[in-house]
């Protein structure tokens, strides 16, 4: 995620306290369109508009570089950040105006929400570069071992652009030509941030370094930027000599870029300050609780936060006690119980490339099965198609473990979800179902997709984001997954996905504890690896995402806490009225902050209840 992305998505979502106005208009029940529900969307749809025309990648990604627009799927952004940031802060506080001039009183109860939704976005999406002139406050890094183009733009290039005809594959060189201009425009970023103290931890440099190695390593006629649209065009059989072509540009331009890259960053490593947290940075508390607040939509406190993720830690402990007791495993703590199974032959695929394949197909299988049982609990589902793919190899040392990408608009690209097995031993079978229903359906996959598909909102809510609400839900959808049969037969698998919860609540523990009380990234290890069981390689991978990309951690279980908090309350208003999948179609609604969210499912109890 940089500043290439529009508005705000599941990692730079939001901030502080909702406005009042906000959640009064979540509250009332769905009234017919006021008059100045087609003045705020048609100013919507302008934001939207320019917004894609400024930016090429988003465009890509939605699937709109075609026809007026195909010009753009020959660039990139290449604009030299500072000035980008600043062009962009100009923009959005414009974007503001545009929606404020719309009077709340002139709206439907939609409009006010749709308003209010996009005003929180704007708002709090400003804060990194208004207040500390960085590009986003969970993400204070320009370059680490997740950012940065050299990271992204080779994995965008091959996922992301589409080659069907020898234009596509044109413009895809015209993209390449870019590339250098790109890492050098990241380079002076770079220099100028670590200036003011926005330089990532040593070992951070260190991934970072190697990943980029491992990007200019092959020679130029094999590096995968090349490789990528040798193998597209050959697919299509799109004739031309696109792999001579596209390496004299890695050569002449890519690998020196990332050259000069490797050198400044081998350059600035030894001025890099001491520790792994926020707190190591100038206004890191501030920092920190920006970011906290963003990622949760809350203003819960880091010792909050930490108290709750500690709490959580404790019970779901004593459920795990109670499965891994009746399945005969009753050695040491659970999380060296968990560690035992986890290590067991029997629940490991083999570390080659046909186990790899197999872990692969095993997911698509318990995809396959899901959708089967999703009608139960849904009225509406998604069309998008979904694959399932690994982590590219280059990237796979400092990639998360698990990640979801959107599908195009018009679904000429299906959405994916990638799996990083660098090591096949950090997914023991018992734990992957639950991976599939968290990245896959019922979880992200089925609630971005459903939003992406609704007419119910305008383009400009459907492609923005909160990472509460989304991973909240993802969470929440792994107990749907429960709910659906998924582990009728199969208590060791539910295991998984109390393993999975478990994960997330020492995730609240973990990143109050990096960025507010002085943790190290080993003693968050230590803690993560002796509660939850999981591999140490994994864990570490994931601790130093939470160091260099601080708060996000915390969305998911708060979120999660939101969700089933809102159900609850509406199981318990209607009694017998309840119905599931009513109560799932709130997702046709978008995403939205949490404290919205929960007002917004009271309003459809209360009409419920109304019989409306």
């Amino acid at each position: 995620m940089d500043r290439r992305q529009f508005l705000t998505t599941s990692s730079i979502a939001a901030a502080t306290a909702l406005v009042p106005a906000a959640v009064k208009a979540a509250t009332q029940a769905a009234v017919p369109a006021a008059n100045g529900d087609a003045k705020l969307n048609a100013v919507f749809e302008d934001i939207f508009q320019d917004r894609v025309k400024r930016n090429p990648e988003f465009a890509t990604s939605l699937g709109l570089d075609k026809g007026p627009l195909a010009h753009l799927k020959s660039e990139l952004d290449v604009r030299p950040a500072a000035h980008a940031r600043k062009e962009d802060l100009a923009l959005a506080k414009k974007n503001l105006a545009a929606i404020k001039s719309v009077p709340p009183a002139s709206l439907s109860d939609s409009g006010k929400l749709n308003r209010d939704v996009v005003v929180y976005q704007l708002e709090t999406g400003i804060t990194a570069a208004e207040k500390f002139n960085i590009d986003s406050v969970q993400r204070p890094y320009p370059i680490f071992q997740q950012g940065g183009a050299y990271f992204s733009t080779p994995d965008f290039l091959n996922s992301a652009h589409t080659i069907e005809n020898a234009a596509d594959a044109e413009a895809y060189l015209s993209r390449l030509a870019l590339v250098g201009k790109e890492f050098d425009n990241d380079t002076e970023n770079q220099r100028e941030q670590a200036a003011r103290g926005f330089l990532a931890p040593a070992w951070s440099i260190d991934l970072t370094l190697g990943q980029m190695r491992k990007l200019r390593e092959p020679a130029p006629e094999a590096n995968t930027m090349v490789d990528s649209i040798v193998k597209r065009a050959a697919a299509k059989g799109i004739a031309g000599d696109w792999q001579a072509r596209a390496a004299k540009i890695v050569a002449d331009s890519v690998y020196p870029a990332l050259d000069r890259q490797i050198a400044m960053m081998e350059k600035l490593k030894p001025t890099t300050r001491p520790g792994d947290g926020a707190q190591r940075l100038p206004g890191g508390d501030a920092i920190y609780a920006a970011a906290l607040a963003q990622a949760t939509t809350t203003n819960f406190t880091p010792d909050e936060v930490h108290r709750m993720g500690l709490s959580q830690v404790a019970d779901l402990t004593a459920q795990l006690e109670a499965i891994l007791t009746a399945a005969g495993l009753t050695k040491g703590t659970v999380g060296e119980r968990l560690n035992a199974l986890n290590r067991d032959p029997a629940q490991l695929y083999p570390d080659t490339p046909a186990g790899r394949a197999e872990l692969l197909a095993s997911l698509n299988a318990g995809v396959k099965d899901m959708y089967a049982r999703l009608p139960r609990d849904f009225a509406t589902l998604p069309n998008a198609p979904l694959e399932i793919r690994a982590v590219p190899v280059e990237i796979q040392d400092g990639a998360s473990n698990g990640y979801y990408r959107r599908a195009a608009l018009d679904n000429s690209r299906p959405a994916i979800y990638f799996i990083n097995l660098k090591d096949v031993g950090d997914w023991p079978k018992y734990s992957l179902p639950t991976l599939s229903y968290h990245e896959g359906v019922p979880g992200h996959h089925l609630q971005i997709s459903i939003s992406q598909e609704s007419k119910d909102i305008p383009t400009l809510r459907k492609i923005g984001g909160f990472s509460a609400y989304s991973e909240g839900w993802a969470l929440y959808a792994e107990q749907v997954a429960d709910e659906l049969g998924a582990y009728a037969n199969d208590p060791i698998g539910r295991a998984g996905m109390l393993q999975s919860y478990l994960f997330r609540a020492t995730r609240l523990v973990v990143d109050t504890g990096l960025h507010s009380k002085g943790w190290s990234r080993e003693k968050a290890t230590d803690y993560m690896v002796g509660t939850t069981g999981f591999a140490r390689p994994r864990t570490q991978r994931e601790v130093e995402r939470y160091c260099t990309q601080i708060g996000q951690a915390c969305s998911y279980k708060v979120g999660h806490m939101a969700w089933i908090r809102a159900r609850t309350e509406a199981q318990k208003a209607l009694g017998a009225k309840f119905d599931i999948k009513q109560f799932h179609e709130v997702l046709r609604d978008g995403a939205m902050p949490l404290a919205i969210l929960e007002q917004r499912i009271r309003a459809r109890t209360q009409a419920a209840l109304r019989g409306a």
